[in-house]
């Protein structure tokens, strides 16, 4: 009931602190909503004696944006360094060109499977694909041998039963 009351009482002002210096209404709200939790977090660091709830929340939401600014910088580099591509040479070209063919029965496996209940695709894509053991698969999601085991005929068989055959691809 406190934070509630203190959340209406702050909420425009804080609201307003942050539209002056962000222009993205869905980011704005995303700021208040991170203000309000990082004053749940320090709440028992603010000091009456030091200056108004109002000030206090002010350095809350300058520090918010400041590590949203921070955020989008790093994420905005790495988008920069993946989106940048490189001039291939010929070699390089053929060489990619040789392991996407390779990869075809990987993309129709991939393929097929689109329609399988999540867990049966699960196991499928770690025993057919990746190449784990069965048991390996089953460490991997969490479940019990038995479990992967079951999940992974029924997933061959659903698959059998299609137009589509995994030929080459192990199975």
């Amino acid at each position: 009931m406190a934070f509630e009351a203190f959340y209406r009482r702050h909420v425009d002002a804080v609201t307003r602190f942050l539209a002056r210096r962000v222009d993205d209404p869905h980011t704005v709200a995303d700021l208040v909503a991170e203000v309000f939790v990082a004053v749940l977090d320090s709440a028992h660091t603010y000091r009456a004696e030091l200056g108004t709830e109002i000030a206090w929340l002010y350095g809350v939401a300058r520090k918010t944006i400041l590590a949203e600014r921070r955020r989008a910088y790093k994420q905005l580099k790495l988008t920069d360094r993946v989106s940048g591509r490189r001039t291939l040479a010929t070699d390089d070209v053929a060489r990619i060109e040789e392991r996407i063919d390779a990869e075809r029965h990987a993309r129709r496996a991939f393929e097929a499977m689109a329609g399988l209940p999540e867990g049966e695709r699960a196991v499928l894509e770690l025993v057919v694909i990746d190449q784990l053991t069965v048991a390996e698969a089953a460490l991997a999601l969490g479940i019990r041998q038995g479990t992967a085991k079951v999940r992974l005929h029924r997933a061959r068989r659903t698959l059998r039963s299609l137009p589509f055959v995994m030929d080459g691809a192990p199975g």
